[in-house]
């Protein structure tokens, strides 16, 4: 193979699931059968590379200095949402459900990859988390092992700081899923969802 082409494979294969053989055969088909799109996909990326930046107050990508989304006045200043990941916050968007602002982390706690607080932007979060219009902070980590540890960590970092009593930390739900049957839901699901049981009203 010719060293230009094993390194865009090895290129391709460090991608979230795409393992060597799908690396391989994604290159191959790029080079042989759509090198239009194959240069449109390297002018973007080199683009998103140059233009794009973590935003200042929030940590998602932009073209500014500040985001769109934190220059928006008509989000609601008094919730934030504090996701893991820039693809966590554009599926909360996506929802339609969500109008307040938000932090994104630096990814999650993970002491074996060498993901501290301090790497994943907690210093930054309390720093928000200290703005007088605050009412309500949502952790919206995953609901993985290191997401939950996240999660903790954040709630007792806030719990200690001197902050205003007002401020509310809540996390979110878990349960059974939207059109799910409680035959095929997984057990942990079944025994979270009871745990997290709300009135009808």
């Amino acid at each position: 193979m010719p060293p230009s082409l094993k390194a865009l494979t090895a290129a391709l294969a460090r991608l979230p699931g795409i393992g060597p053989k799908t690396a391989q055969r994604l290159a191959l088909h790029l080079l042989q059968h759509d090198r239009e799109s194959a240069a449109a996909l390297s002018h973007a990326l080199q683009q998103s590379l140059q233009g794009l930046q973590p935003c200042q107050r929030c940590n998602n990508f932009s073209e500014q200095p500040v985001c769109p989304a934190c220059e928006d006045s008509s989000r609601d200043s008094r919730l934030l949402c504090v996701v893991e990941t820039p693809a966590d916050l554009l599926v909360m968007e996506q929802t339609r459900s969500f109008r307040g602002r938000y932090f994104v982390l630096k990814g999650r706690l993970s002491p074996l990859d060498g993901m501290g607080p301090k790497q994943i932007g907690l210093p930054e979060l309390l720093e928000r988390s200290l703005d007088p219009e605050l009412e309500e902070l949502i952790i919206a980590t995953n609901f993985t092992p290191e997401g939950e540890a996240t999660a903790h960590a954040i709630e007792t970092v806030l719990a200690a700081q001197d902050r205003s009593p007002a401020l509310r930390i809540t996390r979110l739900a878990r349960g059974v899923p939207l059109g799910g049957e409680l035959e095929y839901v997984d057990l942990g699901t079944i025994a979270q969802a009871f745990r997290d049981r709300r009135g009808m009203t």
